[in-house]
């Protein structure tokens, strides 16, 4: 009966760790496959995941004391895998990486879409003034510019004056671009009034997707000039390549195009139709709660899977590269990292 009891206890424990579906852990690598979209999007599900900003102090530490006692052999038995993959969670979604200091709450990952929502809603308020575009614009540029800082890469320290550069850049060309196209939409005379009133919520669109597009190429230009590391399928650096900087500029540019895209034309289109509706011609005080939904639910959608389009580390074959970065390595492709 000992015996029996015994084997029944343990393919119970076997079976509940086997209900978890956790991988072997591994210290500092992705839970989920980088090579496919849904595996790069199930990553990046986890780095955006709000459930982290309610994170306690304690459970921090506690969550940094295990993964130092994997690093260092001492794990307590009966540890999961589950547990592993949660604990690095919670570290990479609260520390920086490379400071092990902690980010700032609304400039985490974890923390752009909640508090980014609100400048979203503010980017799509109808009938709005010059002062209220301005604001807006400068208000989404700089939470952004924030964002980008407090993600830095710290182990090759940057100067202030090149997010400085890259901020003035973004702030400049989005307001100009939403002021310019407001004037214009404002004199179209062959509008209606409702018409003008849909198009101006596509404004925000353009503005935004301008000035991630100057952002990048302001903060990111030295890299075109100097180029950036290639490693080889062992992780060896094979040298520093301008052809692969340049890739790794256009798809972190596709990628900031992409992401505003779903955020402010879908609410747009989606608050035209339900405009519409009794409920809300009934009582026209739902309006901004419904778009503040609508605007959530789009940022929510829309992030995560703009930045799985393409891998952190991407592939390119050496053919494509510099003569001598061919001729330094036997790999017939490298990798390099696109950036945020």
């Amino acid at each position: 009966m000992a015996d029996t009891a015994t084997t029944a206890s343990a393919a119970a424990a076997s079976a509940a760790n086997a209900s978890t579906d956790a991988p072997p852990f591994q210290l500092g690598k992705p839970r989920f496959q980088q090579t496919s979209f849904y595996g790069r999007f199930r990553h990046f599900l986890d780095i955006i995941d709000p459930r982290t900003l309610f994170v306690t102090e304690r459970r921090l530490r506690e969550a940094v004391q295990l993964l130092e006692d994997y690093k260092h052999g001492t794990l307590r038995p009966g540890v999961t895998n589950e547990q592993l993959w949660s604990a690095q969670k919670i570290k990479q979604a609260i520390l920086h990486p490379d400071t092990n200091e902690k980010i700032f709450m609304p400039f985490r990952m974890s923390g752009y879409i909640p508090f980014g929502t609100p400048i979203v809603v503010g980017l799509l308020l109808p009938n709005q003034t010059l002062a209220s575009t301005v604001f807006w614009q400068w208000l989404n540029q700089s939470h952004n510019a924030c964002v980008n800082y407090a993600n830095r890469n710290a182990t090759k320290p940057s100067p202030v004056s090149k997010f400085i550069q890259g901020y003035l850049g973004a702030v400049i060309s989005a307001v100009s671009i939403a002021v310019g196209l407001n004037v214009l939409v404002q004199k179209a005379n062959k509008f209606t009034p409702a018409t003008r009133l849909l198009v101006q919520r596509f404004v925000p669109f353009p503005a935004v997707a301008s000035a991630n597009i100057c952002n990048v190429v302001l903060m990111r230009y030295g890299e075109l000039e100097q180029g950036i590391d290639v490693l080889d399928g062992d992780g060896n650096l094979v040298g520093s390549s301008r052809i692969a900087a340049r890739h790794a500029l256009l798809e972190t540019a596709l990628t900031r195009v992409v992401l505003p895209m779903p955020i402010l034309v879908l609410p747009p289109i989606v608050m035209s139709m339900l405009e519409k509706t009794a409920l809300l011609q009934a009582r026209p005080r739902l309006l901004l709660p419904v778009q503040s939904l609508v605007c959530l639910a789009a940022f929510g959608l829309a992030l995560p899977l703009a930045i799985s389009l393409f891998p952190q580390m991407s592939e390119i074959e050496t053919t494509q590269l510099e003569p001598e970065i061919a001729q330094a390595t036997s790999s017939r492709t490298v990798v390099y990292n696109k950036g945020l």
